[in-house]
This record gives structure tokens, sequence and C-alpha cells, in this order.
């Protein structure tokens, strides 16, 4: 499955931001990678180019490539209401965004790959497609084999779950229930996704 494999550090200091998640090189290094980094000067980016690199912002937090991002994005025009709150929706609703979310997996890097691996099953059926789409009442959780993994264990016991108002954790039987598409509010990530419909819209 194609998906990013670069330097993560190096391009969340291009954007400014930790958008993998905690980040101790960023957190030393809190300025543009490359030799001039800390002196360089930029040029005022054009409107088009500001719009472009929101869109590489999201397309890198939720790590999903162009043409998966470009299918979200129809889909997202096609549905009734804004379409880059529906976008951020569709890409908040993905399995591997809810399996990260729900404090399963520490990165949705390592979601993705425990979906991949047949260790999540979604209301008892197992599912190895990361770009899943949940639904409103669907049951995400891990599976009964796979509930022993070290990996697994540390992340649930360390994760401090229900953080977010639209899903609901069971530790019991390690299993959460997405209760519905987040409002655009409560979705956390630092993203301005009508420039990315702007942009898709010329």
């Amino acid at each position: 499955m194609a998906r990013y494999r670069g330097p993560k550090s190096k391009i969340a200091r291009a954007f400014g931001e930790p958008i993998f998640g905690p980040d101790k090189v960023f957190e030393h290094k809190n300025y543009p990678p490359g030799q001039h980094g800390q002196a360089r000067r930029r040029r005022k980016q054009s409107e088009y180019g500001v719009q472009l690199r929101e869109k590489q912002k999201a397309k890198f937090t939720y790590g999903v490539l162009e043409k998966q991002f470009r299918n979200l994005f129809e889909a997202a025009a096609r549905s009734r209401g804004v379409t880059g709150e529906v976008l951020l929706q569709l890409l908040e609703s993905r399995l591997d965004n809810v399996v990260y979310r729900l404090g399963i997996a520490p990165s949705r890097a390592a979601a993705r790959q425990l979906v991949t691996h047949k260790h999540v099953v979604v209301n008892g059926i197992v599912v190895n497609v990361p770009s899943f789409q949940v639904k409103a009442g669907d049951v995400v959780s891990v599976r009964e084999k796979s509930k022993s993994l070290v990996a697994i264990t540390e992340c649930v016991s360390a994760s401090r779950h229900n953080k977010y108002s639209w899903l609901e954790w069971d530790s019991n039987v390690m299993a959460g229930k997405f209760l519905n598409r987040p409002e655009r509010t409560e979705i956390p990530e630092n993203i301005q996704e009508q420039l990315i419909v702007e942009l898709y819209s010329k």
C-alpha cells in the first residue's frame, strides 16, 4: 500500500507545527528545514501557494495520498452541507483515524498498520482497509486474539479515552462506538478547509 515513508519531522518543520503528533525534534528545531532554515527569508506566498500548502498539510496530517484525497473532496462536494466541513468529517470517519482517536494506536500511521494487519474489527467483522468509512453506530474494537499485544495494551492503558464527544470507549471489551460525525468545532486539527475548497474550485 502506498504511503509517505519520508522524514516526518522535516515535514512538520516545513509547516511550522507538529502535524504528526508530539515531536522532540520539532520542539528543538522549530524553524524551516534546510541549511539556512533559521536565517532564510521566505518570499510572500501567492494565493495559490497558500491554498496548496493547506491541502498538503491536510494530506500529511491524515496520511492520505492525492488520489484518495481528491476522491474524498468530490464525495464531500456531492454531499449536503458545507463542502470543507464535510471533507474533514469524511477524513475523521476513516477507520485508521477512528482507531487513532480511540487511543488504540499512538499515531495514525500506527493505526493504519494495525488495520492492515487485521487487528481491528468493525461490528464483529475484520476490516483491513484503512480508508473504510465508519458510520454512526458502528462499533470498532480490537480483534480478540490481538488484545494481548503489548503495543496495543500499552497504548490503551496510557490513552485518555472519551476525549472526543463523537466517540464512546468501553475499556472492558476494548471497543469504541462511533456515535456520529463530529462537528467542525469538535475537530482539533488546525486546518483551514475553505482554502482547500477554493483550490479545487479553480
